[in-house]
């Protein structure tokens, strides 16, 4: 998952967004709203009281002051460009410096919606590139106390100033003086002769307001921003509870339970149970990386179901923290919401500036696999019943059973175990191997910075200058926080403090990694799960696209939701090269590597279980979508869940991925809300993209595709339109084809091309 990066004209939104678990790694420049309140408040100031003026100005003086003192809202120093200083700030200054940050952003969208010139490019667009950094700053460290290290204080906190940050994201995005000059330059005569990325700048800047809620007047703006001020509140609602049932919900188990479970896995729950002050016991944590090993190699099948029920209840426990109403809520302001702006549902908004562009193309490109992906979990639970038979385990098999036996059936089909592909994926070799393709691809070095020059949030987190590998040029700094702990939320995501620009002289990328391994007992290795080698190639992807941009602008860093999964997807398909398997694949114990054989089983087992993957994925998103494109009015999502469901004919032995009531992704904030698809829609283009490496002649590190890749897909973030972009790399759109073919799905009319794609 992609954190997008802070951008100084997207504060308003990120604040918004900020007010929730996902607005912190998933900020979408297009959850914003619009009031004329800054303006009218400029305006009013001459006809008040000499009092009133003395208190404002006192106010403005605090604010002032508060701007040369509060260390959150500093101009970033030390090495590399300056940096954040994570160490000199407190939680107890956050709530002063976002009201200071705030002050200070308005004053400068007032002073540019006020402007008395003629609006230009220069003194509107560029003038709002500018405005708001120290806000920016801030939510830096928002960021880390939200998703690395929150805590009860700053839940607290994050609820306390959710109304204010959504009051202040409807004072710029409904400024209507603002949105006035945004237009003059969008539809005036200077547009013309802008270059290319400066006119996309300036379609982006019109389009986010004209879709958020600038046109609207009186009762209709009103209603629109007390819409989000009651979804702020909700979005931040939803990621608290699912974070208090990770933290709260911990399975504990005795040595006598701990059949089938390697020494690795049995080591990191023993420590994760001393931890929590239960030396001698194993704790299961409710977290993904701790439930899955569990699941796929745990003999104590009743233990299985406890595991698995305990970890798709998150946020729906029947307590003050499910999230069943909260959904129903969230849902029917989001279809409110939009409605004022004339569409007919949430999705037909959301998806209007996206590449897939209406809801229609969108479950046209999941309904087409949806069936092959069934059909093929059919077979795969007829082969697991087949075993449990055999065995005489007398069971029918239910969702907690599902990953236990398909790891049989792998190491029986293809004599491969995942314990054993672990001893091989060592997290230190992993990175190694990232750094490896990344200098492959993108000719970067990365070494550590081991001096302290650059503080860190917790003492887990590494820290790496990146370099040009040729001419030692600084490109930028990257972040990695690996392990998971309490108060860190679960799963991988990538995030920013800094982007790339150079319209008011270069700034260098700060960019960082998260994942959730389990932190192994002194002394030993983290080994980790092939998925998850996966998913840490996947979210360097995401580092990668951060730290190869080359834009001028702070927005052209964002991106289009469905597109940028794309880049990281891609990404994955480095991990399995021969260069990354020969040389990075070394047994924990004798320091071999990969053998021959060992590997030859991996590729042949490289479509196994996708029934099962991508049904579970496409069930989430098919029910995003649903969830969007249908009138909200009384909705029981627990009911709506389990009617799509049944709907749809998902097969029974397992789930969505993220059921409704734990599905941050849509429902704690607004990034991925009928976007889930996006993950799909990107791997066409990954599929498709990666069958241009297979062709050339260098394979996937041949330097002219890889330059390609780099000009095209990686160094434009949001410059150039994505089809357009996509269309420049491969010199066509995309096909659905190589997508089934990799999941080794029959392809419907081997001839016919048309994914679907633009």
């Amino acid at each position: 998952m992609k954190r997008i990066l802070i951008t100084t004209t997207s504060l308003a939104a990120l604040a918004l967004a900020a007010c929730s678990q996902e607005g912190t790694n998933g900020t979408d420049a297009e959850g914003a709203n619009m009031d004329n309140t800054a303006t009218e408040t400029a305006m009013n100031a001459d006809t008040t009281s000499d009092d009133t003026m003395s208190d404002e100005s006192a106010d403005a003086m605090d604010w002032q002051a508060e701007l040369e003192t509060n260390p959150l809202l500093a101009d970033l120093s030390g090495p590399y460009g300056g940096v954040p200083q994570f160490g000199a700030a407190s939680l107890d200054q956050l709530e002063s410096a976002v009201e200071a940050g705030i002050a200070a952003h308005l004053a400068e969208i007032d002073a540019i919606a006020n402007n008395a010139e003629p609006p230009t490019f220069e003194n509107t667009i560029v003038a709002m590139e500018r405005a708001g950094a120290p806000l920016g700053r801030v939510f830096n460290f928002w960021g880390i106390w939200s998703s690395n290290m929150s805590s009860p204080e700053f839940r607290g906190l994050q609820r306390e100033l959710a109304p204010r940050l959504s009051a202040y994201n409807s004072q710029i995005t409904q400024n209507r003086a603002l949105f006035d000059r945004i237009r003059a330059v969008y539809e005036g005569d200077e547009f013309d002769s802008l270059r290319p990325d400066q006119q996309r700048l300036v379609q982006l800047t019109y389009d986010g307001f004209a879709r958020n809620g600038a046109t609207l007047e009186g009762e209709a703006a009103e209603r629109y921003a007390a819409i989000n001020l009651r979804l702020s509140e909700l979005h931040t609602q939803f990621a608290n509870n699912v974070l208090n049932d990770e933290e709260a919900y911990v399975t504990y188990i005795t040595a006598d339970q701990l059949s089938g479970l390697s020494d690795s896995v049995i080591s990191a729950y023993a420590a994760a149970a001393a931890e929590r002050g239960r030396e001698g016991e194993y704790a299961i944590t409710n977290t993904r990386s701790s439930m899955d090993p569990f699941l796929t190699f745990s003999d104590e099948r009743d233990l299985r179901e406890t595991v698995w029920r305990t970890y798709y209840n998150r946020g729906d426990n029947g307590d003050e923290f499910d999230n069943n109403a909260v959904i129903a809520e969230i849902l029917q302001l989001r279809h409110e919401r939009v409605g004022l702006l004339g569409y007919d549902n949430y999705a037909q908004w959301r998806l209007a500036d996206r590449m897939a562009g209406t809801p229609e193309r969108a479950m046209e490109l999941m309904e087409a696999v949806w069936p092959a992906a069934v059909a093929r979990v059919e077979e795969e639970v007829a082969d697991m019943q087949a075993l449990a038979d055999a065995r005489g385990d007398d069971i029918t098999i239910e969702p907690w059973d599902y990953r236990y036996y398909m790891e049989k059936i792998r190491q029986d089909r293809y004599e491969l175990d995942s314990n054993e592909v672990r001893q091989y994926l060592q997290l230190d070799n992993l990175l190694q191997a990232m750094f490896f393709v990344s200098g492959e691809l993108f000719n970067f070095e990365f070494t550590q910075i081991t001096d302290g020059s650059v503080p860190v949030w917790h003492e887990d987190v590494t820290v790496y200058e990146v370099t040009d590998r040729d001419s030692g040029e600084h490109v930028g700094v990257w972040y990695l926080d690996p392990f998971a702990r309490t108060g860190k939320r679960s799963g991988a995501w990538a995030s920013s403090f800094r982007g790339h620009t150079t319209y008011d002289g270069q700034e260098t990328p700060l960019s960082t990694n998260n994942s959730n391994f389990v932190e192994p007992a002194p002394g030993q290795p983290v080994l980790i799960s092939w998925d998850d080698a996966n998913t840490f190639f996947h979210e360097f992807g995401h580092a990668l696209h951060t730290l190869s941009s080359n834009v001028a602008y702070p927005t052209l860093n964002g991106g289009v939701r469905d597109y940028t999964e794309f880049q990281s997807q891609l990404l994955e398909r480095w991990l399995s090269t021969d260069e990354v398997i020969d040389n990075y694949f070394v047994h924990v114990e004798t320091g071999e590597p990969m053998p021959d054989e060992l590997v030859a089983r991996i590729e042949a087992a490289s479509t196994f279980n996708q029934g099962f993957a991508t049904t579970e994925y496409l069930a989430s998103a098919l029910v995003d979508m649903y969830y969007h494109t249908t009138d909200p009015a009384g909705i029981d999502p627990d009911a709506f869940e389990r009617e799509t469901m049944e709907r749809l004919g998902a097969p029974s032995e397992l789930v969505m991925r993220h059921r409704s009531p734990h599905f941050g992704h849509i429902f704690s904030g607004e990034g991925y809300s009928a976007g889930y698809y996006g993950y799909m829609w990107a791997d066409v283009l990954t599929s498709d993209a990666a069958e241009a490496f297979a062709e050339a002649p260098g394979g996937f590190y041949d330097e002219t595709v890889a330059a390609a890749l780099v000009e095209h897909l990686f160094a434009p973030r949001n410059s150039v339109d994505p089809a357009e972009a996509y269309r420049a790399f491969r010199g066509r759109d995309a096909d659905i084809a190589p997508l089934m073919r990799d999941r080794g799905f029959p392809v419907p009319g081997e001839d016919e091309s048309d994914s679907g794609e633009e």
